[in-house]
C-alpha cells in the first residue's frame, strides 16, 4: 500500500463486534480475565491498549518500521531512549536541537552520568571526530530546530555502523511523509506527535519507531516500566490525525515554499531560511534524502528585538505560540520562547538572534497568509 492508503487502513480494520469503521476509544485502565493467569490480549493499559496498539501499528507502517512505541509527549519519548544507556556512556548530539531536548540532556541526564558532546552534524566528519570508545548514540535533528540545517543521514549512519553506535533521528519537522530515516540507516526515529502527526494542536504525544529488535525490546520494557505512555483518547486523536497526514503535508510544503519566496523579496526581511529554496546549503541533500521540504520557515528580520516583538504581535492568522505543525499557522521568537533554555552564547553562535523568528506555515489559503505577513512586516516601521 502507498502512504496515504496505509495512513487510513493499517491497524484500522472495522471493529469486529459492531463493524465500526473507526477504531474505538478503549477508555479503560484494566481488563477482566476469564481465569487466573489468562487474559484476552490485554491486562493493564499502561502495558497495552487496543487503541494505542492500532495507532502504533499504523505509525510504524508509515516509517517502514517493525515496531513503534507511543509516549505521553515527545520529551517522554526522548527520555525513554536515554534509559538505553548507563553512566559513563557518551552521546553525540547536534548543536542545534530543540531547546527542550538540550534541557533534558544538559540538566537531567548529564546528572545521571551520561556525557554529551554537541557538534555541527551538517559535516559528517565532525561527527566521526567526536566519537570516543564510550560513544553509544548519535542524536540527530534534520532539519534542525530552529536553524533548519540539513544533515546527511546516510553518511552519519555509515559512521555509526562502522563504530557500532546507535543513530537516533528526531524526524518531527519532516514527518514520515517527507522523510523516513530508518530507510537511510538510522536505528531509531522519534517524533513529537504533538506536531504534524497529530496535526490539529489538540493532543500532546511522542513516538519512537525502530527495526532493531534489541532496541525495540528494551524500549517496550522501559515504556511499560516507566509508564510515560500515551492514553487511549490521545492515541485515538493522533490516529485520526494520521489519516490526513499526507494531504496536510503536501499543503504545508506548498504554502511554506510560497511564503519563503514572498519573504525573500521583502525589504524588511534580512534572511530567509527554508530548505526548499535553491540557495539553502542543504537544498540538494534534502532532495536526495527526502520527499519535500516541510512547512517550517525561519527568518531574520531587518530590525531589533523591539521590532521583532512588534512583528510577532501584529500577525492575525499566524498565532504567536509555542509548538508547530498544526493546521493553523504559528510563529514564535526562539531566543525568548522555545530555546530560552539554551545558553545565550550558544544561541549567538548558532545565529538565534533577537531578530530571529520561526514560522510554522499552516494549511490556510496562501493569499491570506501572505497578506497577514505583509501587514505585520509593515507594522515594524
Amino acid at each position: 500500500m502507498r502512504f496515504n492508503t496505509k495512513s487510513i487502513h493499517v491497524g484500522q480494520e472495522p471493529e469486529e463486534k459492531t463493524g465500526a469503521v473507526v477504531v474505538p476509544i478503549f477508555q479503560t485502565s484494566t481488563y477482566a480475565q476469564p481465569e487466573v493467569g489468562q487474559h484476552k490480549g490485554h491486562e493493564y493499559t499502561r502495558t497495552s491498549n487496543p487503541t494505542r496498539d492500532a495507532y502504533q501499528e499504523c505509525i510504524a507502517s508509515l516509517e517502514n518500521a517493525e515496531e513503534a512505541y507511543a509516549f505521553g509527549s515527545g520529551m517522554a519519548a526522548i527520555s525513554t531512549i536515554m534509559t538505553l544507556f548507563k553512566a559513563g556512556d557518551h552521546i553525540i548530539s547536534g548543536d542545534d536541537v530543540y531547546g527542550g531536548t538540550f534541557r533534558v540532556f544538559d540538566k537531567i541526564f548529564k546528572d545521571f552520568g551520561l556525557d554529551f558532546t554537541y557538534v555541527d552534524t551538517t559535516d559528517p566528519k565532525r561527527v566521526a571526530e567526536a566519537v570516543r570508545p564510550e560513544t553509544k548514540l548519535v542524536w540527530l535533528e534534520t532539519p534542525t530546530n530552529p536553524m533548519l540545517k540539513i544533515s546527511d543521514i546516510r553518511a552519519i549512519a555509515a559512521v555509526c555502523q562502522d563504530k557500532d553506535i546507535f543513530l537516533g533521528v528526531d524526524n518531527t519537522f519532516m514527518s514520515p511523509f517527507n522523510q523516513r530515516p530508518l530507510d537511510l540507516g538510522a536505528d531509531m526515529v522519534m517524533h513529537s506527535t504533538t506536531k504534524y502527526i497529530g496535526g490539529h494542536s489538540d493532543v500532546v504525544g511522542g513516538v519512537v519507531c525502530t527495526n532493531n529488535k534489541s532496541v525495540g525490546e528494551k524500549l517496550k520494557f522501559a515504556q511499560n516500566a516507566m509508564g510515560a505512555v500515551m492514553g487511549p483518547f490521545d492515541a485515538w486523536l493522533t490516529l485520526r490525525g494520521l489519516k490526513t497526514l499526507g494531504l496536510r503535508m503536501e499543503r504545508h510544503g506548498q504554502n511554506a515554499m510560497a511564503v519563503a519566496k514572498f519573504l525573500v523579496e521583502h525589504p524588511a526581511v534580512e534572511e530567509v531560511i527554508y530548505p526548499g529554496l535553491p540557495d539553502h546549503p542543504g537544498h540538494e541533500l534534502q532532495k536526495q534524502q527526502g520527499h519535500g521540504f516541510g512547512g517550517m520557515v525561519s527568518i531574520r528580520l531587518a530590525t531589533d528585538l523591539a521590532g521583532a516583538k512588534k512583528f510577532c504581535a501584529s500577525t492575525k492568522l499566524f498565532f504567536l505560540a509555542e509548538s508547530l505543525g498544526g493546521v493553523e499557522s504559528l510563529l514564535e521568537h526562539p531566543a525568548i520562547m522555545t530555546h530560552a533554555s539554551v545558553p545565550e552564547d550558544v544561541r549567538a553562535e548558532l545565529g538565534i538572534s533577537d531578530s530571529f523568528v520561526r514560522l510554522s506555515v499552516g494549511v490556510e489559503h496562501i493569499d491570506d497568509l501572505i497578506s497577514d505577513l505583509e501587514q505585520a512586516l509593515g507594522a515594524i516601521g
